[in-house]
């Protein structure tokens, strides 16, 4: 599948799908050690990614790949007491981790694996994943194909390879031999992808009838679904009927406004508007909260509180659009220079044709609109949390400058913004994640029973979520010079441990390779500098 195409298979233009043009596959694992009989972290501060404070010090014992034990052992700023702590027997591995911090590893509901276009090889994405503490991922759409999917997911699950788990979410009529038109075949094939092994279905748009028939179809079968409301189809079908029939999350906002619509029925599109201009598809976006009912009035209520009563999930993907309201800041991130393949970067170049490579005359007003736009969005997001609705964290990356694992990072930062506390911000990274994924019993919270995925790091990320960028966050010390800090140390997965600064060399190693076969600088569009 050449590069367009792959596009328009993952955002759900057509529904007969042609071959697969796959990444490459991750290599066998070379990286972390363990899992071991027994292993014993001491000494961490732990937040355990329920809502609760942090606590510590506390030694937390791992057997093989399952938490056995936490113990706290004392308190800040004492010694700790030895008779406390679990004893280590001669086979036993110990980290010595005081005043280090420990978290559930982190799940990225919106994680796609690169593909052709971007030239991404899975072992590029998914180290820059671990390295961010990323140990779980939703792949929404399976653009690589699910039979590649379902082999990588495999082979994490075994350990073979270095990456997170995976679950592969089908984008709705992958694979379908003519276009699916009625309830029948949309449940006739609802059923066949849960035979294949697909996990779940990612859905963009379709007539009624079909939505309904597939989106409840997959419920009663015991699956889960994701969607973006794209918008060709949303006219007829918002978030609100996606809801109803049984969707399990929304992805990104699109949906979310027109189920708000009070005084009109469709977006106010210019007149001249073609869906396939990625200019006109972004900048008319930008435009799309202001024309939803108003923050708190009897509409807007009335939404939340229908969502909130289907235990809906919303995972809103801020970073994704942030290019939109700052598209400088987005184009210039630091680690560009360093971890984006140039392939990516090509990718991300101005073009007609890649999605999301838009930039054709992005202006002023429009990012001014985006911000007004972010604004009201964030505050709907916001509500929706403090009322008790769940909110995950995707990133999307990928697109848009946004790159694997450090987008995931900014995604936290712009919880944050919305008005998050740092603490609701790590549980929509863990708990609310693995909720969203009915994995809750197994992920998604430091608990006894649970499988061992952490985040272990020096700084604590409450203060400042940019201690786990891989890049870290600036310092100066006492000599006036700046310095970094952070980033994550070590991420645990299923007991493993690994060093994630190493896993970042790594990326680093593959970036020069290219950058060096192909006698490639990262130069801004446009410039000669």
């Amino acid at each position: 599948m050449n590069k367009r195409l792959l596009l328009l298979a993952i955002f759900g233009l057509f529904i007969s799908f042609p071959s697969f043009s796959q990444i490459e596959s991750a290599p066998d694992r070379n990286e972390g050690d363990g899992q071991y009989g027994r292993l014993i972290l001491r000494g961490v501060i732990l937040i355990d990614g329920t809502g609760a404070p942090p606590v510590g010090p506390v030694d937390i014992v791992v057997e093989k790949n399952r938490i056995a034990q936490i113990q706290v052992v004392g308190y800040p700023g004492m010694p700790i007491n030895e008779n406390r702590r679990p004893k280590a027997g001669p086979d036993d591995k110990v980290y010595e981790l005081e005043g280090h911090y420990l978290l559930p590893g982190f799940i990225d509901s919106h994680g796609h694996i690169g593909g052709s276009g971007q030239g991404t090889p899975a072992e590029y994405v998914f180290k820059l994943w671990m390295a961010h503490g990323i140990t779980t991922i939703r792949d929404p759409s399976a653009g690589n194909g699910l039979d590649w999917v379902l082999d990588q997911k495999k082979r994490s699950a075994a350990n073979e390879i270095t990456a997170p788990r995976i679950l592969a979410y089908t984008s709705f009529g992958q694979g379908a031999k003519a276009p699916i038109t009625t309830a029948e075949q949309a449940k006739a094939w609802v059923n066949e992808n849960a035979k294949k092994g697909a996990d779940g279905i990612k859905f963009f748009g379709a007539n009624p009838v079909v939505m309904e028939a597939a989106i409840s179809e997959n419920k009663r079968i015991g699956l889960r679904s994701a969607m973006h409301h794209q918008q060709l189809d949303v006219a007829r079908w918002n978030v609100l009927n996606s809801a109803r029939a049984g969707l399990t999350s929304m992805e990104h906002w699109y949906g979310l406004p027109e189920a708000l619509f009070e005084n009109r029925t469709i977006q106010d599109f210019r007149l001249d508007y073609n869906y396939q201009n990625e200019q006109h598809r972004f900048a008319e976006a930008g435009k799309l909260w202001k024309q939803a009912a108003q923050p708190g009035s009897e509409h807007w209520n009335k939404v939340i509180n229908e969502l909130l009563e289907l235990d809906f999930t919303l995972d809103p993907t801020f970073n994704i659009y942030e290019a939109n309201r700052d598209m400088m800041r987005a184009r210039t991130a630091e680690w560009h220079e360093v971890y984006t393949l140039p392939s990516l970067w090509r990718f991300y170049a101005p073009s007609r044709q890649s999605h999301g490579s838009y930039w054709f005359d992005w202006t002023t007003e429009e990012e001014v609109q985006w911000k007004e736009n972010y604004q009201l969005w964030m505050t709907f997001v916001n509500e929706y949390k403090n009322k008790g609705g769940r909110v995950t964290t995707g990133s999307d990356s990928g697109f848009i400058y946004q790159l694997y694992g450090f987008a995931y990072i900014r995604e936290l930062e712009l919880l944050r913004e919305a008005g998050f506390h740092p603490l609701e911000v790590l549980r929509s990274a863990t708990l609310y994640g693995a909720e969203l994924l009915g994995m809750e019993k197994e992920i998604g919270s430091v608990e006894v029973g649970k499988l061992a995925d952490f985040v272990i790091l020096e700084e604590n990320p409450l203060l400042n979520l940019k201690v786990l960028y891989g890049t870290g966050a600036i310092r100066i010390n006492d000599n006036n010079e700046p310095f970094r800090v952070g980033g994550v140390k070590y991420t645990v997965k299923d007991g493993i441990v690994y060093d994630a600064k190493k896993l970042l060399e790594d990326v680093k190693v593959i970036v020069d390779e290219q950058k060096k076969s192909e006698g490639f600088t990262i130069k801004q569009p446009g410039l000669d500098w």
